[in-house]
């Protein structure tokens, strides 16, 4: 997508219940934003009718714009996707859940420019006991072999620019690590606080193996990553 300075990807895999109420609370973000914006969903093979949806969306409004995944992939390969379909400035990240709101995005715009990566930080968490806790627990393991000094590098609103998007490792698990990753790159961090809301439609992807033990055994990978990554930079 082109065009405009900032594409907001937004990964969508069977979200058919949350789409509609969701493109109204991004249309009202879009209209006072200081920073021109579109949208790039990202089918990640839903089941349900969220393609339809979509689908539908786009062709009635000219801020959206749509891929479609073969197959249900996981969030890593389609944030890689949306990344790759993008040339603007800046790249977004939002889930289409709305347990975060597109209007916070506002809060991020006067550190896009110094900031590689700007990432929100839930400092009031609505979701239940048992993935605060674990989110917790993940998030401090984390914080100690990494040293990456985030909070909340789940978040799942960030804005980066696309250079830097562009020079991540990519693979199954990376999203949970894009603080670190960028960091490993030279690049620099700032966390924003941002609201966050209870679930209302749909149901959360998130169950014990992809909330501790994933992350755990990906937190050792971004280590090695950290200790083995080279950089250099010239002097003639």
């Amino acid at each position: 997508m082109s065009g405009v300075d900032l594409v907001i990807i937004v990964p969508v895999f069977n979200e058919q219940d949350s789409l509609m109420r969701f493109k109204s609370e991004m249309d009202a973000f879009i209209q006072v934003s200081d920073v021109s914006a579109s949208i790039l969903f990202v089918n990640d093979g839903s089941t349900d009718n969220s393609l339809p949806l979509i689908q539908h969306i786009c062709s009635q409004n000219k801020h959206y714009a749509y891929i479609s995944l073969s197959a249900n992939m996981g969030l890593s390969a389609a944030i890689k996707a949306g990344i790759d379909h993008c040339s603007s400035k800046w790249i977004g990240y939002i889930d289409a859940d709305l347990q975060t709101s597109p209007a916070d995005f506002a809060l991020m715009f006067p550190y896009i420019n110094e900031f590689d990566l700007v990432i929100g930080h839930r400092h009031q968490r609505k979701d239940k006991a048992v993935k605060r806790i674990s989110s917790l627990v993940a998030n401090a393991f984390r914080r100690r072999v990494l040293k990456d000094g985030v909070h909340d590098t789940g978040c799942p609103l960030k804005i980066i620019k696309t250079e830097m998007a562009r020079k991540l490792p990519f693979y199954k698990g990376m999203h949970r690590f894009i603080p670190a990753l960028v960091q490993i790159q030279g690049g620099n961090v700032k966390e924003v606080p941002v609201r966050h809301f209870p679930r209302i439609e749909g149901k959360s992807k998130y169950h014990l193996s992809n909330r501790i033990i994933h992350p755990f055994i990906d937190t050792l990978a971004v280590y090695w990553i950290k200790k083995r990554t080279m950089n250099y930079q010239l002097k003639e």
